[in-house]
């Protein structure tokens, strides 16, 4: 039977990819010990998500407690399913910025190593197999910060006539700015996937990602704003937003149209492909938005204030050009917007996190 690997099979992308790649008839082999607990506390764990999983599909996933830092437990894990792995979704990842300069060496071998780990199994064990990566869009590091936005009343923007006005593509270096740490390694595995579609002819794909979000998300101070956000309005715990006096921009991608990206891409896949992903001028939002709808959404108005400092490495502004991806792929499409996300995260959340308040 057609097996997909995913790794972080617990996470956000790495649950829906779960589900998604069940229902569509594969065998799933995921791979996840539970390392955003040991990042960002007991709150953050996986553990619960990775349980559900299990008993809902009893019979069609496998999970594997391996670390991708682990070459001769992920070398295993490749070779006893050899010939039978037509997909390898690759989500496991230290994500926040902030958590990877407490802690270098354990951010650059989860997010570089680990990610070689896995590029050379999928070499040696099923070539053919077409290789999803998770990358983000902070290997760009702060050059989107020197493009020259406006200052509107709830947000900063691009003028209308500025080739980035509809969204940023892979036309922007790499070069010459700060990463983060966290950036330096994603860039690091970034460019391995690159190379390993390139030199090999390895089906590989990175995606560039915004934010990425969803009902699942266990988000905390340090990643995932939006369920944090959302967190916090409905339990009435304080909130504090880094620097750019709430006016930054991100735009939010809903997992489940994430992972329609991604069979997309398998349906019809390319060596060495790149794409900028997120929600795109389709969904979008400032903080001072996200924390307005936040209080519609909830009924309640979220306890805020402003931090003088950005966080290192953070973008003032980053919308998605999905053209590309889009032109490519032309089925694909974003299905949720920024309100259609927050709504699903409260829904799915309100017993849960109103009882803490």
């Amino acid at each position: 039977m057609p097996t997909v690997i995913v790794t972080g099979s617990g996470g956000l992308i790495g649950s829906e990819s779960v589900s998604h790649f069940v229902e569509a008839g594969y065998e799933v082999v995921g791979l996840e010990n539970d390392m955003r607990a040991r990042f960002f506390g007991a709150d953050a764990s996986t553990a619960h998500t990775t349980a559900a999983l299990s008993e809902r599909y009893p019979d069609e996933l496998r999970t594997l407690e391996i670390d991708i830092r682990d070459t001769e437990g992920v070398q295993r894990v490749f070779a006893e399913h050899a010939g039978e792995i037509e997909l390898v979704i690759h989500t496991a990842a230290q994500p926040s910025h902030d958590w990877a300069a407490s802690d270098p060496q354990t951010d650059f071998g989860v997010n570089a190593n680990g990610t070689l780990n896995l590029l050379e199994a999928t070499r040696i064990h099923a070539p053919a197999a077409t290789f999803v990566f998770c990358s983000t869009n902070k290997v760009y590091g702060d050059l989107p910060n020197s493009l020259p936005l406006l200052e509107l009343p709830q947000r900063l923007e691009l003028p209308e006539d500025h080739r980035y006005h509809g969204g940023i593509d892979t036309t922007m270096s790499i070069d010459q700015s700060t990463h983060s740490l966290f950036g330096v390694s994603k860039a690091a595995a970034d460019l391995l996937v690159q190379e390993y579609g390139r030199y090999f002819d390895m089906p590989t794909v990175c995606f560039r990602g915004g934010c990425l979000t969803g009902p699942n998300h266990a988000g905390t101070q340090l990643h995932g704003f939006l369920s944090y956000l959302m967190r916090c309005t409905m339990t009435g715990e304080p909130y504090t937003v880094f620097g750019y006096g709430g006016k930054q921009v991100r735009d939010n991608i809903h997992a489940a149209d994430l992972i329609a990206a991604f069979a997309a891409f398998h349906r019809a896949p390319r060596a060495g492909a790149v794409y900028n992903i997120g929600g795109g001028r389709q969904s979008n939002c400032s903080m001072l938005e996200a924390i307005e709808l936040c209080g519609e959404i909830a009924g309640r108005e979220l306890d805020w204030s402003l931090g003088e400092d950005n966080r290192i490495g953070d973008h003032r502004w980053w919308i998605s050009d999905l053209e590309p991806f889009k032109q490519d792929y032309p089925d694909w499409d974003i299905t949720q917007d920024v309100r259609d996300i927050l709504r699903q995260i409260h829904d799915r959340n309100a017993e849960r996190w109103v009882a803490r308040a």
